[in-house]
């Protein structure tokens, strides 16, 4: 073990001023059994150190065919392996000129045991949550109502929260919320989703009373609905139903009312009279879809961005199904998908089918300069894609 005046001396040797130094010195030297293997090495940013200071958990979730990532409460990052020329060391005792007490401006040499070292550590990424594998699971075993009589629910799996935790590649907070963009409810303490036919059935329930109490679709009242439809289907799932299609608030009297979805209404009855055909004409459609949407709404195309794509070059225009959750999930692979389709696409067309594509701070300009080629086309800017088309 080195002694101080040996230090001195090397330092001489090496022409280096021992003014220019802090005034510790600290001999490393190594454990007994020390290996690489022993410990991985974890960079991360100020928002996860405070986590892990403050007893909060990081979990690394991921299936065996799955590449790892980790998920805080409400967050998911990348996991990749960042190698580096520098020998990183693992030194518990040893302290940084800031933690050091004060010390005199006379030369100390303390010493300080190597634990482990390596050449690489894991580097952490923000990255959007991996939820197609969500809807895919619990499609597996969708709810169309509850049994009949002596009729026994169709067998299938069925997943609890902390299944899909164990399965699916996000954080809770991010599961959570896509469990209610796809309309998902929880049943005897399973999640699962509704059968899309039984879904809008539901709905056709709750809107046809509204038609026959003359009811304003801003004002529906929830006592009353789970009264008038509770024989006809459980009240679980007609709340559920308004809950979806619907904003809950409470009146002057602090009675439950809820206000529905314009918006919400007119596009799923748009997928319902979509999914049954390959294309429609787009004026005939339109006449159908108005008439099919309850009295009183209005159906609009705007309302259909990221469910429908329009044909306009086509002689009649056409409109066809497109369901953005029907995409790739990665980046390259959605692209390739969506130019093998189309080959070449105006911004307002693509914009609803790559706006969730885009990370923190990124916008869908960027997006299309990454991974398209702009060009004019009578007048209008349209893109295709950078790379050839794999079919």
């Amino acid at each position: 073990m080195r002694i101080l005046e040996e230090v001195q001396a090397t330092l001489q040797i090496a022409k280096v001023k021992e003014e220019d130094l802090q005034p510790v010195t600290y001999c490393l030297s190594f454990g007994d059994n020390v290996s690489s293997g022993d410990y991985c090495l974890m960079e991360l940013d100020d928002t996860l150190c405070k986590l892990i200071e403050a007893g909060k958990s990081l979990i690394i979730r991921g299936d065996k065919d799955e590449h790892a990532v980790l998920c805080t409460e409400d967050k998911t990052y990348d996991l990749k392996i960042a190698d580096t020329s520098n020998l990183l060391l693992f030194v518990p005792g040893c302290k940084t000129p800031d933690q050091l007490p004060d010390i005199s401006a006379s030369p100390q040499l303390m010493h300080a045991q190597i634990w482990g070292f390596s050449n690489c550590y894991w580097e952490l990424r923000r990255q959007r949550p991996r939820l197609k594998k969500l809807k895919k699971l619990l499609m597996e075993n969708p709810y169309d109502g509850p049994a009949v009589g002596m009729q026994e629910e169709a067998p299938g799996l069925k997943y609890t929260m902390d299944d899909l935790l164990e399965r699916i590649q996000a954080s809770r907070e991010e599961i959570e919320a896509h469990l209610q963009n796809v309309h998902a409810c929880e049943i005897e303490g399973f999640w699962r989703i509704l059968d899309f036919d039984y879904e809008m059935k539901l709905l056709g329930h709750v809107t046809q009373l509204v038609d026959s109490e003359s009811w304003s679709f801003s004002k529906v009242p929830f006592s009353v609905c789970l009264e008038e439809l509770g024989s006809l289907e459980p009240k679980a799932m007609i709340e559920h139903c308004l809950n979806c299609y619907g904003r809950r608030y409470s009146n002057e009297d602090g009675q439950v009312i809820y206000a529905l979805d314009e918006d919400k209404v007119c596009r799923a009855t748009a997928q319902l009279l979509l999914q049954n055909a390959v294309k429609f004409n787009l004026s005939e459609f339109q006449e159908v879809w108005q008439q099919s949407v309850p009295e009183g709404m209005s159906a609009r195309l705007d309302q259909l961005r990221g469910l429908a794509l329009l044909d306009r070059s086509s002689k009649p225009e056409t409109i066809s199904l497109l369901r953005i959750e029907d995409l790739p999930e990665d980046t390259l692979e959605r692209f390739n998908s969506l130019f093998s389709l189309r080959e070449k696409w105006t911004q307002d067309d693509i914009e609803p089918y790559i706006q969730d594509l885009c990370g923190e701070k990124q916008t869908t300009g960027a997006l299309l300069t990454k991974h398209a080629r702009s060009s004019v086309q009578n007048g209008v800017k349209v893109y295709n894609s950078r790379r050839p088309v794999a079919t």
